[in-house]
């Protein structure tokens, strides 16, 4: 899966210019009480991990005192050798205090707050700087290169409703206005335990521009996440950090969580059933759910919508067992995905229809399969190539081949461009020339080597190479094409495509297909307005398509019937 991380920007600029660092929120007094102790963080930067912070919560006399260190790589180039945050017992600040290095430069920031009036002292290399703000009497102090001070404001965040607005201060710079935009509850499963926590979505308004942020909180109110929107510097607490944590985007009663054995190594999933769950004894159609080839896990979270975890829900409502996994290499599951292809994706799928047979629960003669986007090629594959696949249905899912499918995407990106018609032409024809060299290993001359080394990889290869009028043309299944009408970034052309490919098939196949185009729905198949990409941010907590659950379970239940007694 993706890592649980936050982001705040980077790289680190010298002081005064660290406001554009790491914005500040703060609480009135009376928030919930904050848990103490210790623990650490891993700060990533764009994606890499680059250093921890250790970070310790006390509460003194109804007080309270966030201390730590940190030592933070290139390219912050950060080290806090002591750091501490301090409010008295009513809430509000006290002072704050940084002893470190950046760029290995000395730095020394103290900070003493008398009523209203935040002095604060700067000794950054041999310069030093005295600067006073006025503040507002309940802001919450955090200094711009101990993110340790996040903690106060993941506890803080929990006395606020949705659209109250807080001050907020850096040491030395500006006060900023936070608005709480919304809250939500979330889990967490890491390797040792579930952590619940409260998700909250912010806006940080400062007096030129407007920045969303999250803020994540146990149940104890102690920090787990922190991010704003568009930056490359990451904080999150290190066992959710872990590859083997994932977050819990959906969750019903009596999911359980299976670990399902393929070659090598298990594949990590999750089946939902029918609540209340069927009689004893009685064997559920299921449907497995396959998500696209790349970092999201067995939810397939994209633009703020987990797609196939509200499948998988809604599917399950609807009287099927459903069954969603991490992609090999990804979140909670084993193996490499460096050199796997499209087979042996399909074969992992294959492994999970096995798995699926052998349940007590399942009947094994009415398990289909559900293939989304990049899934569908895997999806195609594998029925292709296995009769336990009674069914199989592809959703918002390339219907070309691929070095077409690639040049489609490129020229659809290079129209939102600012570039002459002869640049764009001369990319074009780049990426021809290494779609070209992928496939056949040849004619790399000309192409830039870090262009190359991103290009020739098992999976591009078998990317490139995939048609799906092959697969089609061997499978017998009942096929169900299904396309969101609104998708910008996959044309309903491709859907139209897959669904002359599927009814070509000869004999008594070709009558076993079904294309439904879904009205207002985009490739996220939820309901959208323009359904483009530069939409999805505010769709974050929308959920998928009533009338695409349908279309799925009413055609699932056509192709797969009860068995006659």
């Amino acid at each position: 899966m993706r890592k649980l991380h936050c982001t705040v920007p980077a790289p680190l600029p010298p002081l005064p210019a660290l406001l554009a660092l790491l914005h500040l929120l703060a609480a009135p007094a009376g928030a919930q009480p904050i848990g103490s102790g210790g623990v650490q963080f891993t700060v990533f930067g764009r994606g890499n991990p680059v250093g921890v912070e250790e970070v310790t919560v006390t509460r003194p006399d109804g007080g309270l005192v966030i201390t730590g260190s940190s030592r933070l790589g290139p390219p912050l180039d950060v080290v806090v050798r002591r750091a501490e945050v301090r409010y008295d017992a009513s809430g509000k600040p006290v002072s704050c205090f940084v002893e470190g290095s950046l760029k290995q430069r000395l730095l020394v920031m103290s900070t003493t707050v008398a009523g209203t009036t935040a002095t604060t002292d700067i000794t950054e290399g041999s310069a030093f700087t005295r600067r006073t703000h006025e503040i507002a009497p309940d802001a919450l102090l955090l200094p711009s290169v101990f993110f340790g001070g996040h903690e106060a404001l993941a506890a803080r965040l929990g006395s606020m409703k949705v659209g109250e607005e807080t001050s907020a201060y850096v040491p030395g710079q500006e006060q900023i206005t936070v608005r709480l935009v919304s809250a939500n509850d979330e889990r967490i499963q890491t390797a040792g335990a579930t952590v619940k926590a409260r998700r909250f979505r912010v806006e940080m308004i400062e007096p030129e521009r407007t920045v969303d942020a999250e803020v994540w909180a146990d149940e104890h109110g102690r920090l787990v996440r922190f991010s704003a929107a568009t930056q490359t510097l990451d904080i999150v607490r290190t066992d959710v950090a872990s590859v083997s944590a994932r977050r819990e985007v959906v969750a019903r009663p009596g999911d359980e969580a299976v670990r399902i054995p393929a070659n090598g190594f298990t594949l990590a999933g999750t089946v939902s059933r029918p609540s209340p769950p069927p009689a004893k004894g009685v064997r559920l159609p299921a449907v497995v759910l396959v998500g696209t080839v790349g970092a999201t896990d067995r939810d397939e979270t994209r633009g703020g919508v987990a797609v196939l975890g509200q499948l998988g829900s809604a599917l399950a409502d609807a009287g099927f067992a459903a069954i969603r996994y991490d992609r090999r290499g990804v979140g909670q599951s084993g193996g490499r995905a460096e050199t796997a292809t499209i087979g042996d994706f399909a074969e992992d799928l294959r492994a999970v229809v096995k798995f699926l047979r052998n349940r007590k629960d399942v009947d094994r003669d009415r398990i289909a399969v559900l293939g989304y986007d990049e899934g569908g090629s895997v999806a195609m594959a594998a029925a292709a190539a296995d009769e336990d696949i009674k069914a199989l249905a592809l959703a918002a899912t390339p219907g070309v081949k691929g070095t077409e499918l690639v040049l489609e995407k490129q020229r659809a990106a290079l129209a939102e461009m600012d570039l002459s018609p002869e640049e764009k032409q001369k990319r074009i024809e780049m990426q021809q020339r290494v779609n070209e060299a992928v496939v056949t290993g040849k004619g790399w001359m000309g192409v830039p080597p870090a262009m190359r080394r991103q290009a020739e990889t098992p999976w591009f290869r078998s990317l490139l190479s995939f048609d799906p009028a092959v697969p089609l043309k061997r499978l017998r299944q009942p096929v169900l094409v299904l396309h969101g009408a609104l998708d910008s970034e996959l044309g309903t052309q491709h859907a139209e495509a897959l669904a002359a490919l599927a009814k070509a098939r000869k004999g008594e196949a070709a009558q076993k297909v079904r294309l439904d185009v879904i009205p207002g729905v985009n490739h996220l198949l939820v309901p959208a307005a323009k359904g483009t990409v530069d939409e999805y941010g505010s769709l974050a907590d929308a959920s998928v398509s009533q009338d695409v659950v349908k279309a799925i379970a009413g055609w699932l239940g056509e192709v797969l019937p009860p068995r006659k007694k």
